[in-house]
């Protein structure tokens, strides 16, 4: 019986993850090439043979997805399978029917098969869309169990944008280790924060590998769910965040509805600035959706060490960028910030970027006055400096995670942003960590 020719749509995350678990040693499958979307500059390398094993001696190619037609047709691939996040409904089917259009089966693996177990308790917090405050949550949850005296070993969904048999198996404790690695923007966002709390957080491509490394160091593993994606380790207690300025996003994506639907507790964050009417609809929609899931409330507390420096000033917004980009929305943390401390104005960069900044302005057309913090490859992050001083303001507000100042050099009075969450009401998440270490 012959292999069935394959195709893997995916990000540089979940398809190499998949790959790994159901395919790679699977003598029936032979995977032809991954194809790519989302994230810069992924088209057009391979799948290193290191990682593919003794199946694929050449690797394996990652090409365009826009080529998937035609990719369909020169391997006679009769198997498509989509493995990549945060993506509306309609759009998955979309790919699906670009697969059946050309007589392929089209295929959604389950977190059944594609959740390692893990010897440790596990924790995953997951999310309905990017940029709800998976992170923000995941932060505190270290920080509480850290305090009962819990060593936590923190799993990030995977962001392998550069050498990937290099980065098969990362781990994080020091700033110094994201130097090493060539993290870019969007990975030194994710890591950062845990690695200046004290915090060791692995990441890379082979997540069983990956697995194995973290056991060694924690007494629980915590999932932190980049790009809303389901875990990828079995979790005993399950966590999804949902927010309120995107309310019916939650049964509109993929996999988000999954996550609310698997979830024991669900978080609405970012109440502080969200209407009680907009609150009500996502409690309605999960009691309809998931009844046994336990819902909390919580507000994201900005921190900002000087008021002044943004108060009567013309300002420039930086923020998070996967947050504005795919994750949709038009502001983030900076704005909300900069409104509520009392700025002059919110400076316009758009007739001030450059480069590949430009491009993604022009792209996103749903984007505020903002600019989104983008830098994967150096020419970019260049794009990004020169746009940040180009543009005429007071003070320059970084609402991204990691203080951007270290990244580029900017020219302007620079002032940082933080938040926290903090739960409303008597449900929390120390009574619940509680319960579950007990």
């Amino acid at each position: 019986m012959s292999a069935i020719n394959t195709v893997i749509m995916g990000a540089a995350g979940r398809d190499f993850h998949n790959f790994n678990m159901c395919y790679r040693d699977d003598k029936e499958t032979n995977v032809v090439a991954f194809t790519a979307n989302q994230i810069p500059k992924i088209a057009g390398r391979r799948y290193p043979a290191e990682l593919a094993g003794p199946l694929y001696p050449q690797g394996i190619p990652i090409l365009p997805e826009a080529d998937l037609e035609k990719i369909i047709k020169e391997n006679n691939v009769t198997r498509v399978v989509f493995a990549y996040s945060d993506v509306r409904h309609e759009y998955v089917m979309h790919q699906a029917s670009r697969a059946a259009a050309l007589g392929a089966d089209f295929v959604l693996l389950g977190p059944g098969r594609t959740m390692l177990k893990s010897k440790k308790p596990v924790i995953a917090v997951g999310a309905i869309r990017t940029g709800c405050g998976k992170s923000q949550t995941s932060r505190k949850i270290t920080e509480i169990l850290s305090k009962m005296g819990k060593k936590v070993g923190v799993m990030r969904h995977p962001m392998p944008y550069g050498d990937l048999a290099k980065q098969a198996v990362q781990r994080f404790a020091t700033l110094e280790d994201l130097k090493i690695h060539d993290c870019t923007i969007e990975e030194m966002e994710e890591y950062e924060p845990y690695v200046a709390n004290g915090f060791v957080i692995f990441a890379g491509v082979d997540y069983g590998a990956i697995l194995k490394k973290a056991e060694e160091e924690s007494d629980i593993i915590l999932w932190d769910g980049g790009n809303n994606d389901t875990a990828f380790v079995k979790p005993d207690l399950e966590i999804v965040v949902l927010d309120p300025h995107r309310v019916g996003h939650e049964m509109l994506y993929h996999p988000g509805e999954t996550n609310l639907r698997r979830a024991q507790y669900a978080i609405i964050n970012k109440a502080d600035s969200a209407t009680p009417e907009n609150i009500a609809a996502l409690q309605k929609t999960v009691a309809e959706v998931n009844p046994t899931c336990k819902v909390i409330v919580a507000d994201s507390v900005l921190k900002v060490a000087d008021e002044a420096a943004i108060k009567g000033k013309k300002v420039l917004v930086v923020e998070d960028g996967p947050t504005l980009t795919h994750g949709e929305m038009p502001f983030g943390a900076g704005v909300v910030a900069a409104r509520r401390f009392g700025a002059a104005e919110i400076v316009d960069p758009r007739p001030y970027a450059v480069g590949s900044l430009k491009e993604v302005l022009n792209r996103f057309k749903h984007l505020g006055n903002l600019l989104p913090a983008m830098g994967y490859y150096p020419e970019q992050l260049k794009d990004l400096e020169d746009s940040v001083n180009n543009t005429p303001c007071d003070a320059v507000i970084i609402g991204t995670p990691i203080d951007l100042s270290r990244i580029i050099n900017i020219k302007k009075p620079a002032v940082r942003i933080g938040y926290d969450l903090a739960e409303r009401g008597e449900l929390n998440l120390e009574k619940i960590l509680a319960a579950f270490v007990k």
